[in-house]
């Protein structure tokens, strides 16, 4: 099965130099600040930073190293590997103190310690998830919740976060959330969660508040499309995007396609679908893994392989019409398991099912297209799960 991440946006400024200097000087800074562009594509620029990766099939979590500058993984530590565990779903506390892993074997989820080197250290005996085959966890904006999906038992799970500790503790019983509930999503103001239900091609859309999940009714779940997995939303949270890996075409040139929705704003439910959906590529099929870069212009989608491979489309500010970008799909190395921008819109990392786990890119504001990375794809030696950003 694959597991997917969503990554919040963010919006990266640009810095004016001004400094007292003659005239012809100050025309000729005028004329190279110009010529420069965003800093962020051009010559990428930021600190240095730490990520995370689950490996399902090591039972263990790896430590990884970026480099701020050109975007390129270095691998770090590895926690001690736990047999019949089986850790996909990945979440950060937004101060970074904790990480949790959900371990799909075992019905658990570990708690980790955060170091200042990124180091992690097991706290405490896991925690029992509260269902079956727990698969993808959020936190929620505030830090204060951990929700996660439980695959066979069809529900999701609460817990409420001890600021001090990390520690879990259940919010009431898992909420039914239909047929074996796969990817989750929060909303940037932390008001719904979206799950996907990919056996019925189904949305199960919820409102959240003090940690209570509410289905929204009537509606809910809304339908999508066949195999419905990834999930991603606008920073205005006016429009959610929904990877349909396995549905039909017309003409059927392609398997799989992306279903657009506008978001009601009082209620969460997913009103009408946008002008033209369900959007796909020209060739390619099955993408299952999906995000939105954080300036909100563009949306991608990814498959399996190399072959028209990454699915980019431009985002109508107007109305969230989705509009294949010059020459996507694009047959660059990609993956089904994950799909994240860095905040700062620097670098786009794929999870692969491969050994050569994920692949790296930097991509253009203008035109969306997307750059590989020097020495990509970087191998983590068995297929990841789950991948989030410490930045």
């Amino acid at each position: 099965m694959s597991f997917l991440c969503a990554a919040r946006a963010a919006l990266v400024g640009q810095s004016v130099l001004r400094r007292i200097l003659p005239l012809v000087a100050v025309v000729i800074l005028a004329g190279l600040s110009l010529s420069c562009g965003n800093s962020s594509h051009g010559t990428p620029t930021g600190p240095n930073h730490n990520a995370y990766v689950t490996l399902p099939q090591k039972g263990s979590v790896l430590l990884l190293h970026i480099n701020g500058a050109t975007g390129a993984i270095t691998l770090g530590a590895q926690t001690p590997q736990v047999q019949d565990t089986t850790p996909t779903g990945l979440a950060l506390l937004p101060s970074k103190k904790f990480l949790y892993a959900v371990n799909s074997f075992a019905n658990t989820i570990s708690i980790f310690n955060v170091a200042s080197d990124g180091t992690l250290t097991l706290t405490g005996t896991p925690t029992q998830a509260g269902g079956s085959s727990p698969n993808a966890a959020v936190i929620d904006p505030s830090g204060k919740y951990l929700l996660v999906t439980n695959n066979l038992t069809d529900s999701v799970s609460v817990f409420s976060i001890d600021s001090g500790s990390g520690a879990l503790s259940p919010v009431g019983s898992p909420v039914p959330a239909n047929a074996n509930p796969a990817e989750i999503l929060i909303t940037p103001s932390g008001k719904f969660v979206y799950v996907t239900n990919p056996g019925i091609g189904m949305v199960t859309a919820f409102t959240f508040s003090n940690g209570a999940l509410t289905e929204v009714k009537p509606g809910s779940p809304f339908f999508s499309g066949a195999g419905a997995f990834g999930l991603a939303v606008d920073g205005s949270e006016r429009f959610l995007y929904v990877a349909n890996r396995s549905a039909s075409n017309n003409p059927a040139s392609t398997i799989g396609n992306i279903s657009g929705f506008n978001i009601d704003p009082n209620t969460g439910a997913l009103t009408t679908q946008i002008l033209g959906s369900p959007f796909t590529a020209t060739n390619g099929s099955g993408p299952s893994a999906i995000t939105v870069d954080p300036s909100g212009r563009f949306v991608y989608a990814t498959t399996q392989g190399s072959s028209f491979s990454i699915w980019c489309f431009s985002i109508t500010s107007t109305n969230g019409q989705l509009v294949a970008v010059t020459n996507s799909p694009f047959s660059l190395a990609a993956g089904g398991l994950f799909a994240l921008i860095d905040p700062s819109g620097n670098y786009f990392y794929i999870g692969s099912q491969s050994g050569n786990g994920i692949a790296g890119y930097t991509y253009n504001p203008s035109t969306g297209a997307p750059t590989v990375i020097s020495g990509s794809p970087f191998s983590t030696g068995t297929a990841p799960g789950k991948m989030v950003l410490s930045e």
